[in-house]
């Protein structure tokens, strides 16, 4: 007889069992199903909306999307800001002497100083108080800004203050300064580079400035301009001292670019790097005369012995010499209102085939004053013992400082024909000579004959050596 017995029960529990941690069949809940409590140890399942089993995210909001853009593109949004503030004071740059010129630029310093010392009161990771709190992101951009615009300031001026070499030395030194302010090395080494700047732009602005309120240049009164840069530097680190009592820290990196600066300056302007602003030639030429035919009208008057037809004269000698030729360097320079007289003098250099640069001559000093105009008081100078070869005519300040330079090249001139001479019209209100119908369109009486004597002034004095130069009366 066969039996049957049951299985064992606890057996068959235990090979059934699953492992441990893997959920048991009643624990499985659908994906769209959320499990609710309804009684402490009894769970029942309730239906989920779709829409909540989505991953969401927060719409940007536009000022979200700009800050994106902008960290994307720090750099070139830097760059625009400072480029930026170069192009605004091209486009509204007016006369050195303009009252809101001045004050605009003292404004831009105020604010940037202003700037530093809160960057040194709230420094990186300490919250800017409520009142700055939605403008304090954009304090980068505004120092890029002002800086870009006042360099660009004293960069025109100094570009209308001369037309030298070394001067565009001192501009391409500021711009070293600008890059190296973006630069990792000198980032950590903390407001370095912008207290170089700052003080750069504060001694350049005392040194427009000042000339305009005393009305005279010179070496004392850079000097002057030197000294209240230094004074203001010393009050930046006295107020810098409340936030960051450190004195190491502030000799670092105010005391030393700040006063370093100064220092700097005032040997570029004794070596004449720094040309003598505010005095600006409007506009230099060299003609074969000049001669005033009327009140405030001068004639100028030169020659082209270039044929339009014939290629090969078109790069001749700009100054072709026939016997008894001699040239008259015509300019005008500018100097504010209520400027008192000075004194400038021109010099004639010729390159001599085994010396070099030579003087030609100890040069002459001139008397000078201003007229109140935008063009500025008319002059002109003329040299003898013309050669053939190169040649340089400098106008400079009585201390040595350029405002001016022009070179020429001279050529005897080969052609026997009549010359087809080319006459052009200083007038006082425009700076640029005008053309004979121009002049024509313009004048009220009629001129006094070119061959004739000029009008209310003496004859210019005869050839000499050294050059002389022929007194043009006061426009």
């Amino acid at each position: 007889m066969v039996t049957a017995t049951p299985p064992n029960t606890s057996q068959k529990n235990e090979e059934t069992s699953e492992p441990s941690g893997a959920p048991t069949p009643e624990a499985v809940v659908p994906a769209n199903v959320v499990v609710t409590e309804a009684a402490p140890g009894v769970v029942v399942p309730v239906a989920a909306d779709p829409d909540d089993l989505v991953a969401t995210a927060k719409t940007p909001t536009l000022m979200e999307k700009v800050q994106a853009f902008r960290t994307r593109h720090e750099k070139w949004e830097m760059a625009a800001f400072f480029f930026g503030g170069f192009l605004y004071d091209i486009v509204s740059l007016s006369r050195i002497d303009d009252t809101l010129t001045l004050v605009q630029s003292f404004g831009y310093l105020v604010i940037l100083a202003t700037l530093l010392l809160l960057e040194q009161r709230y420094p990186e990771g300490t919250e800017p108080p409520k009142l700055l709190e939605k403008v304090w992101r954009w304090r980068e951009d505004a120092i890029h800004f002002f800086f870009g615009s006042l360099l660009s300031v004293f960069m025109l001026l100094l570009f209308k203050s001369t037309s030298g070499f070394t001067p565009y030395l001192f501009v391409v030194g500021m711009f070293a300064l600008l890059v190296a302010n973006e630069l990792p090395l000198f980032r950590r080494m903390g407001p370095v580079v912008r207290v170089s700047l700052l003080s750069l732009c504060v001694t350049m602005y005392f040194a427009c400035l000042l000339p305009v309120l005393i009305g005279r240049i010179g070496f004392w009164v850079f000097l002057l301009a030197v000294t209240l840069g230094c004074a203001s530097m010393y009050g930046l680190m006295r107020l810098m001292a409340r936030w960051r009592p450190d004195m190491q820290y502030l000799v670092r990196n105010v005391a030393v670019p700040g006063f370093g600066v100064q220092a700097a300056l005032l040997a570029c302007y004794l070596v004449g790097i720094i040309p003598p602003i505010p005095l600006a030639v409007q506009y230099s030429g060299i003609f074969h005369d000049v001669k005033r035919v009327s009140p405030g009208v001068y004639q100028l008057t030169s020659v082209d012995d270039s044929v339009w037809y014939k290629p090969w004269t078109w790069f001749g000698p700009d100054f072709v010499i026939r016997p008894g030729d001699k040239p008259y360097y015509f300019f005008r320079i500018f100097a504010p209102k209520n400027f008192a007289p000075y004194k400038v003098r021109v010099r004639w250099y010729y390159d001599h085939p085994e010396k070099g640069w030579t003087t030609n001559g100890s040069g002459f000093v001139a008397n000078v004053s201003s007229n109140g105009t935008d063009g500025g008081y008319r002059y002109y100078a003329t040299t003898s013992n013309l050669k053939p070869g190169n040649w340089r005519v400098v106008l400079e300040t009585e201390d040595g400082h350029e405002i001016n330079r022009l070179s020429f090249s001279a050529g005897a001139d080969t052609r026997t024909d009549p010359r087809e001479l080319e006459v052009k019209y200083s007038t006082l209100k425009e700076v640029l000579p005008l053309s004979t119908e121009e002049w024509e369109k313009t004048r009220k009486t009629p001129a006094a004959p070119s061959g004739g004597a000029r009008p209310g002034t003496a004859p210019a004095p005869a050839d000499e050596a050294p050059p002389q130069v022929a007194p043009a009366p006061t426009p």
